[in-house]
């Protein structure tokens, strides 16, 4: 998991590089384009092209479009912001997941995690710099808007894996993102200049590897066992721009974000506690509210 976090770090500094010098849209093009042929090559060793094969096709479709939202308007965030404000702003996702878990899976959830979403929310209100003239800035709105779309991607996936293997389901989802965007930016198409072709066959490499060792992981080991190093994204984030663009992240971003991570670590926490805690024989009619 910390080399798959590393992994996307690094292909995120990659697309920050490349919005500088082509559009958003052509920018998650390439980026999908470039990871097809290696989530492609490991097919060719292990001849299991039946893995490809998809069973919920309109959730395929779903989720392209979401890759869409989340890649564009992250793309367009680091554009604006270093990487490690955005992603201390997209870090809020796991507290969407939670939040939008029960509308959308009727899944239940406490008084307690409530408690810790709207903490972590209050976090992202401290990085987002509200104020009276000037409520939200461009890029730490369009980070926010791509860590939505994520979570509401996230939680059609508990529901796609069901039935779909996890080769369909990553090489679907960038296969789509990838011909909208690429539809998207033909209009406005710019070449690709000599120099950048290495930049972007990184890029594509970094995403596939990133995508792999992540679903390795989670195979490995309990979601509450390795979801939480997912937050070592900030300080990889900070890393690279301080060696990269010569920034750190303001106050705001480490109050804010530390919030946001103490708030994702207990939600994570008391999911691993509600699922070894014994279920307790019902008395007098009353009953345990999970938190």
């Amino acid at each position: 998991m910390l080399v798959a976090v590393g992994a996307f770090a690094c292909m995120d500094a990659f697309l920050k590089f490349l919005s500088q010098f082509y559009p958003t849209m052509q920018v998650s093009a390439m980026r999908g384009a470039a990871s097809i042929p290696f989530l492609l090559l490991p097919l060719l060793f292990t001849r299991r092209f039946r893995d490809l094969k998809p069973v919920r096709w309109p959730m395929h479709l779903m989720r392209g479009l979401l890759s869409v939202l989340v890649l564009s308007t992250f793309i367009y965030a680091i554009r604006l912001l270093s990487l490690a404000d955005a992603y201390a702003i997209f870090l809020s996702a796991p507290l969407i997941v939670t939040a939008l878990s029960v509308p959308l899976l009727g899944e239940h959830v406490g008084w307690r995690r409530w408690a810790a979403i709207s903490v972590g929310l209050c976090g992202v209100l401290a990085m987002l710099r509200p104020s009276g003239s000037h409520l939200l800035t461009v890029g730490a709105l369009a980070a926010l808007v791509s860590a939505v779309a994520y979570a509401i991607s996230a939680i059609s996936l508990r529901v796609l894996t069901r039935t779909d293997t996890t080769t369909s389901v990553v090489f679907w989802t960038i296969a789509v993102m990838t011909a909208f965007t690429s539809l998207m930016a033909a209009p406005h198409w710019v070449s690709i200049r000599v120099e950048h072709w290495g930049w972007v066959a990184a890029t594509g490499a970094a995403g596939a590897v990133g995508s792999r060792l992540l679903t390795e992981a989670f195979r490995a080991a309990p979601a509450s066992v390795i979801a939480p190093f997912e937050y070592t994204a900030l300080v990889w984030g900070a890393t690279i721009d301080w060696l990269f663009w010569d920034t750190l992240p303001a106050l705001r971003v480490y109050v804010g974000g530390g919030i946001v991570i103490a708030s994702g670590l207990y939600l994570i926490w008391r999911e691993s506690q509600l699922h070894i805690e014994p279920v307790k024989p019902a008395t007098g009619g009353g009953s345990a509210t999970a938190g």
